[in-house]
């Protein structure tokens, strides 16, 4: 677990403002929160982070927008 990582009350306040519902998605969302904040918060470059994570990072954004 990372400093960066949500916390459980974090993590519902984030469900509630974005009004985000739960159904089966191909990535966790609290994964790709966690590495969302890990970019901001350690100012790490998209490439030092796992593939796998960028994908989900960006499916995410494309999805919200």
């Amino acid at each position: 677990m990372y400093l960066a990582n949500l916390t459980e009350t974090q993590r519902q306040y984030i469900k509630k403002a974005l009004h985000i519902q739960e159904r089966k998605r191909k990535y966790d969302l609290r994964e790709v929160w966690n590495g969302i904040f890990y970019l901001v918060k350690t100012g790490c470059r998209w490439r030092m982070l796992a593939d796998e994570l960028i994908s989900a990072i960006f499916t995410q954004i494309i999805l919200l927008s």
